[in-house]
């Protein structure tokens, strides 16, 4: 890029052109994470224990299992690698490598960084989720042309859990607690967000507990897109509950990133 064009870019697309620049020299550490990790759960859960729901139950919600579980894998996929993706990797940006320490020296602000870095993993979970859903179409998991649509519920779903985490990462001296937050929070979700079977299955007293959570709103709006049955007004809601937690983190994470990197 010439020194022209980047004087007149903003400032946060400064940083998020650094994240695409790194990963083109690292990209090869994160392909089974990112994209035969999740292609692997997907032939494991929706064609293996696919085969054994339609020998016993026939369908899941009225669907066939793979049709089900495809869009739920995909955007919980998402939503586990963005959790681990801003926790072990940004303390190294706040306090083992001083990664953004060393951004913030230049005319780039806290709040670019932040910005920067959320671009970046907007852009890389809605490509990493292509690949993804054509194979799920390929395997016939997803009967309607409106599963395109699952791609950015993909993207919407690692925000709102890279947006809040990357908040809080900025306010902690250690990872102690990272670790805590991936068995006591993140994988649990993937028993109440209707990823895996519906959500009517567990006890209405645990229903209410899904429905404040991203990972059930991200799981509803790629399978109504994938099936075709979403509807205007529900597609709106989830939408607006995974946009209030990018919001969220965000407004949060410009003060704590503030907070963290001033001098």
């Amino acid at each position: 890029m010439s020194r022209a064009v980047a004087l007149t870019m903003p400032r946060w697309m400064l940083y998020a052109e650094r994240e695409i620049r790194v990963y083109r020299r690292l990209w090869r550490g994160s392909v089974f994470t990112a994209f035969i990790s999740p292609l692997l759960f997907l032939g494991a859960m929706g064609l293996g224990l696919g085969g054994l729901v339609k020998e016993n139950s026939g369908t899941v919600d009225g669907l066939d299992y793979l049709v089900f579980v495809a869009p739920g894998l995909l955007v919980a996929s998402a939503a586990q690698n963005a959790t681990g993706g801003a926790l072990w990797p940004l303390m190294a940006g706040f306090k083992w490598l001083r990664l953004y320490h060393g951004a913030v020296a230049t005319p780039l602000r806290p709040r670019d960084v932040l910005t920067g870095y959320l671009t970046w993993i907007g852009l890389f979970y809605t490509l990493s989720a292509i690949p993804f859903l054509t194979i799920a179409a390929l395997l016939g998991g997803v009967p309607s042309l409106w599963g395109v649509l699952a791609i950015p519920a993909a993207a919407l779903t690692a925000l709102a859990f890279a947006s809040p985490i990357a908040s809080f990462v900025a306010t902690q001296q250690d990872e102690n607690m990272f670790p805590v937050i991936i068995r006591l929070i993140t994988l649990p979700l993937f028993l109440f967000s209707g990823t895996f079977f519906p959500l009517s299955n567990l006890p209405a007293a645990i229903r209410p507990i899904a429905w404040v959570t991203p990972l059930w709103h991200g799981a509803e709006l790629a399978r109504g897109a994938t099936t075709g049955t979403l509807g205007f007004l529900e597609g709106l809601l989830h939408v607006a509950v995974l946009v209030a937690f990018i919001a969220v983190g965000v407004v949060i994470g410009n003060r704590t990133y503030a907070r963290r990197l001033t001098p």
